[in-house]
């Protein structure tokens, strides 16, 4: 498939990254010259691990497909979304219960970067009840993760849950 020549921005705070986000980012990454897969600060999600280590599993989960790069930051989507040129901001949709509050962030990136538009993406059938908090929770109280996570972040993760 012939990419679109436009870079396109995948969000998020990847706390861990699942293998519903990998699943969406590998299935972007040819449509577009450029996938910024950008793993948010948040210090407002208290996230278990550190902006840099999340950094370097998406990385090592994802760095190697073509045109994706892997970037932190800790400034208004918006604002990032400028500043490496994007055009497009991918979102995931798990179910239903995630487009209102999909809705209300691509409502606002609108207003705030009006020349950026959303996207928004489905995951494969297998990874739609994924979600990083749910993993989390699993891995907590003892939970086999391996399904819903690349080999790498279970061992983080089950390191992180000792």
């Amino acid at each position: 498939m012939n990419s679109i020549s436009v870079t396109a921005i995948y969000p998020g705070t990847f706390d861990p990254l699942t293998r519903g986000h990998s699943d969406l980012i590998a299935r972007s990454a040819p449509l577009f010259k450029k996938t910024v897969v950008a793993v948010a600060a948040s210090g407002r999600k208290q996230p278990l691990f550190s902006l840099s280590e999340r950094i370097t599993m998406a990385e090592a989960v994802v760095g190697h497909l073509p045109g994706v790069v892997v970037v932190g930051f800790d400034t208004l989507l918006a604002e990032f979304a400028r500043s490496v040129g994007a055009t497009v901001i991918l979102r995931g949709l798990r179910a239903v219960s995630d487009f209102e509050y999909e809705f209300q962030l691509a409502g606002m990136n609108r207003h705030l970067a009006p020349e950026i538009e959303t996207l928004f993406l489905t995951p494969a059938a297998e990874y739609s009840f994924i979600s990083s908090s749910l993993v989390k929770e699993v891995a907590g109280l003892g939970g086999d993760i391996n399904r819903f996570v690349d080999p790498l972040v279970a061992a983080a993760l089950q390191e992180r849950m000792r």
